[in-house]
């Protein structure tokens, strides 16, 4: 039996939960799961391929793209809660695709459909391109919303669209916005992910720009934030980040010693190239840490979790 939190944090037992994740199989949504069901609640996934339920998660085979097929997910299952991950991700494409524009629709759809069937609490997958890069440190309900990509404007409309249906119907919502991401199973040309593999292979490495700042969280410490916000009140726009500021060279040099690849990595200028990657870019955490969250991984611990995510896999691929 699942635990239900009462407005003011307080946990109520033998209330069952029933949540259902959407982007279950995706980057940050694998880790939701297994949390989840850690917590003891009833845990119900999607998926637009069949695969097998098991004890920790059942799984439903649906595609979210398709009206009538979510509308039959949502009546199935009547989550009490929805944490909503899913989107369109392929990696750099995102940025520009035209199917943005289709989840939008198509999470609306989700959305209302959860309200209809007593959904009672919603949390959904927003992202630090939705502010105006200009500012360096973001805070909500502070910073501008400013987005310049597709992806960051589909985001905040979607967004700015759920604060509005929420006042009107009554939804109690969290909106968190992710800033930088690593860990096991990251895109393998992603920042973290194509160091690490290029120095098990003894090859050099291009840092183009050392002197960015950024804001990395592991995976599994994204998920639990996530988790955390599903069981809160809090409502609205919440940033998702670790709270401590990494230069990129810092990063490298870091994940180069654990190597002992120092020798392999190049770093090319000192500033940033364009609007598109700002010099500096961080999250305020306030919000999130009022809800009692705390990350488990320093950034130290992460990457010793990455790397040796990575060693296996290159042992049992030795091909790759």
């Amino acid at each position: 039996m699942g635990r239900k939190v009462c407005g003011c944090g307080t946990d109520v037992a033998d209330i069952l939960i029933k949540v259902l994740v959407t982007g279950g199989t995706g980057f940050i949504g694998q880790y939701c799961l297994s949390q989840l069901h850690e917590k003891g609640y009833e845990v119900h996934a999607v998926s637009s391929a069949p695969r097998e339920s098991t004890v920790a998660v059942q799984w439903h085979h649906a595609s979210l793209l398709d009206g009538p097929q979510t509308r039959a997910l949502i009546r199935l299952i009547k989550p009490s809660h929805l944490l909503h991950l899913a989107w369109y991700t392929k990696h750099v494409k995102y940025w520009n695709s035209p199917e943005n524009l289709n989840w939008v629709q198509s999470s609306l759809a989700l959305i209302q459909e959860f309200t209809k069937a007593g959904g009672e609490r919603l949390v959904c997958a927003g992202s630090c391109a939705e502010y105006d890069w200009g500012h360096g440190t973001c805070v909500e309900d502070l910073t501008p919303l400013a987005p310049t990509t597709p992806y960051g404007t589909y985001k905040y409309a979607l967004g700015l669209m759920l604060n509005t249906w929420c006042q009107q119907t009554g939804l109690s919502s969290a909106w968190g916005r992710v800033f930088s991401i690593y860990g096991p199973a990251e895109h393998p040309q992603r920042l973290v992910a194509s160091v690490i593999r290029a120095l098990l292979k003894r090859e050099v490495v291009t840092c183009a720009n050392p002197s960015l700042i950024r804001d990395y969280l592991h995976a599994e410490d994204v998920a639990s934030a996530f988790v955390r916000l599903c069981e809160s009140r809090l409502e609205g726009a919440v940033n998702v980040g670790s709270g401590t500021a990494v230069t990129l060279r810092d990063l490298v040099e870091t994940i180069a010693a654990k190597l002992d690849g120092r020798r392999l990595v190049n770093f090319g200028g000192s500033q940033a190239t364009s609007k598109s990657e700002p010099q500096l870019l961080l999250p305020d955490i306030t919000r999130l840490i009022s809800t009692g969250w705390k990350k488990r991984l320093d950034l130290d611990g992460g990457l010793d979790d990455t790397i040796n995510w990575w060693k296996a896999q290159a042992l049992s691929s030795p091909a790759q």
